[in-house]
């Protein structure tokens, strides 16, 4: 035990803290996944967000200190994203083959995804800043924010409704597609990313590397198309 609490003091006065407690969260949150056969509730991001979170709280450790660690992992997202372009390329014959399928299907996830956030949120009576901030919800953290601050909207709140978005559309993408009857791993794949973005497709991948070769296309394209939809929305609602 003072082993233990000699490192636990040592830990909080080096950027290790946030490192430490990210990566060894993590693996315990995808060994409880892996324990209920990847159940959608089971997801690993969601599960690692309400364990650091409940560390935190219980330790007392500020956000900002936890996060001089956290930021290395935070670093590698850029990288990992890029790697979804691995089993994109395993399966390009198949991407080719259903090109045809695939920009209209884009095109028309984007602009439900954008329109129907401003409108939903516009009924709950949003403020105009929340409402900015929410029409780009489906797209990769940096491109929303960028295209928030465009529009007048809030970068961070736009990370937040990102995260969120994500963390429901891997939770809930696969069973409501296999509810409606949808089973191939091309239109999975490609709803996952156009709905939410990378956590949504790394869910998928766990399952298909098909899926997550149209999911990762998803991203890369649905974050193009969202950035060209959305400012005209945005022109469209008015001035403040």
């Amino acid at each position: 035990m003072p082993h233990l609490f000699h490192l636990w003091v040592y830990l909080q006065t080096s950027p290790l803290l946030g490192l430490t407690a990210t990566l060894t969260i993590y693996t315990l949150a995808a060994a409880i996944a892996r324990r209920l056969r990847f159940h959608p509730l089971a997801n690993p991001v969601l599960v690692a967000i309400l364990l650091l979170a409940v560390l935190l709280e219980v330790t007392h450790v500020p956000y900002a200190a936890y996060f001089q660690g956290a930021q290395y992992v935070h670093f590698l997202l850029g990288p990992a994203t890029v790697a979804l372009a691995v089993p994109m390329y395993a399966n390009l014959r198949r991407i080719r083959a259903a090109a045809g399928a695939i920009l209209p299907a884009l095109i028309a996830g984007s602009l439900v995804s954008a329109i129907s956030a401003i409108l939903i949120a516009r009924l709950l009576g949003a403020p105009r800043l929340v409402v900015l901030s929410l029409a780009p919800k489906s797209v990769t953290t940096p491109i929303a924010m960028g295209i928030a601050e465009q529009i007048g909207g809030q970068p961070s709140l736009a990370a937040v409704f990102v995260l969120l978005t994500g963390l429901i559309a891997s939770i809930l993408t696969m069973p409501l597609l296999r509810r409606v009857g949808i089973s191939d791993w091309r239109a999975m794949g490609l709803a996952a990313g156009t709905a939410g973005h990378g956590l949504a497709t790394a869910q998928i991948l766990l399952h298909s590397e098909t899926a997550g070769a149209f999911g990762g296309l998803a991203i890369g394209l649905n974050g193009v198309l969202t950035a060209i939809i959305v400012p005209p929305l945005a022109a469209w609602l008015g001035p403040a």
